[in-house]
């Protein structure tokens, strides 16, 4: 009967976090097939007046969906655990990933939003600090074999890499666009997107320390 009492809550939550990673998945499929890979092109006219920060927008895009798409693989122990070598090659290529979509993050940050907002510049920049941030403290740790900070710190990465699927979500929300413009919510909804996800993720992560 203990034996019993003890596997099912663990059971339980193998269950949840597996439903967990479906939705995010889903959800973050959702943003990928429709906003960028089924409405993005290389001609001028879909660009327009952005035509000419076409390679900045190009690696923002790019670098978050590298991120995104190996984000899974990177928290799925059974294939960590199989294909250690491939686990460490596509950690190199999501902090590449990452690393350009940083620098074109910040590249848009200080030429289109600033013509929009500087409230949108300081937005973006706070964003792209936060995620080249995690990740790079996960690359330390995992240099220095402390494992499980490595771990905690992929997971932070991680949630804010999905502040941009979160953030276009609720930019797109027939709410937020009745209610203001987006001058008046692009900014606030960028620090939403990744601020409060984090937030919750680090008590999560801190509940159960002693």
């Amino acid at each position: 009967m203990v034996k019993n009492l003890i596997i099912f809550p663990n059971k339980t939550k193998n269950w949840l976090v597996l439903m967990a990673w479906v939705f995010l998945i889903i959800f973050a499929g959702k943003f990928v097939i429709n906003d960028t890979l089924l409405n993005y092109g290389l001609d001028e006219d879909v660009f327009g007046s952005l035509w000419i920060l076409k390679w900045p927008l190009i690696g923002n895009i790019l670098g978050g969906l590298i991120a995104l798409v190996l984000g899974p693989f990177q928290f799925w122990e059974g294939f960590r655990n199989r294909y250690i070598k491939a686990h460490r090659y596509m950690g190199m290529v999501y902090i590449t990933g990452i690393l350009i979509g940083t620098i074109s993050s910040i590249n848009l940050a200080l030429t289109t939003a600033i013509d929009v907002h500087w409230t949108l510049t300081l937005a973006l920049i706070g964003l792209a600090v936060a995620w080249i941030s995690t990740t790079g403290m996960a690359f330390r740790f995992i240099l220095l074999r402390r494992i499980q900070l490595h771990k905690e710190w992929m997971v932070r990465s991680y949630v804010v890499t999905f502040a941009f699927v979160l953030f276009r979500w609720l930019n797109e929300s027939p709410y937020f666009v009745e209610t203001a413009s987006f001058i008046e919510r692009g900014s606030t909804l960028i620090w939403i997107s990744w601020v409060v996800p984090l937030f919750i993720t680090e008590i999560i992560l801190q509940w159960n320390k002693k």
